[in-house]
C-alpha cells in the first residue's frame, strides 16, 4: 500500500539533494576563487616581472638558497665542534646491533 505522502517525500528529498550539491559546488568554487584571486597573486606578479628582470623574478629562490647556505654552514660547524671535542663514540661496536 502506497502512502499519499510518498511523492511529496521524494520531491523534498530531491530538493534537499539539489541544495546540498549546490552548497558543495559553491564551497569548492570558493576554494578555487581563494587560490586564484588571493593566494596566487604573488606568483602572478613574479611571472609578469620575469619578462623584465630575471634576477628580481627569482628573488624567492635566492632567499631560500641563502637560508639553505646559512643552515648548512651552522650544521657543519656544529659537527666540527663535536668532532673536535671527541664526544662521539667512534668504535666499531658503538651500536648494539653491530
Amino acid at each position: 500500500m502506497q502512502s499519499k505522502y510518498k511523492p511529496i517525500i521524494n520531491n523534498v528529498a530531491l530538493i534537499v539533494k539539489i541544495l546540498i550539491l549546490d552548497a558543495m559546488k559553491e564551497f569548492f568554487n570558493g576554494i578555487q576563487d581563494l587560490f586564484e584571486n588571493v593566494l596566487f597573486v604573488p606568483f602572478n606578479i613574479l611571472r609578469e616581472i620575469e619578462l623584465e628582470n630575471w634576477w628580481i623574478a627569482n628573488a624567492v629562490t635566492w632567499f631560500f638558497l641563502g637560508i639553505l647556505i646559512v643552515c648548512f654552514s651552522y650544521w657543519m660547524l656544529q659537527l666540527k665542534k663535536f668532532s673536535n671535542n671527541d664526544e662521539e663514540d667512534k668504535t666499531i661496536s658503538s651500536h648494539s646491533f653491530l
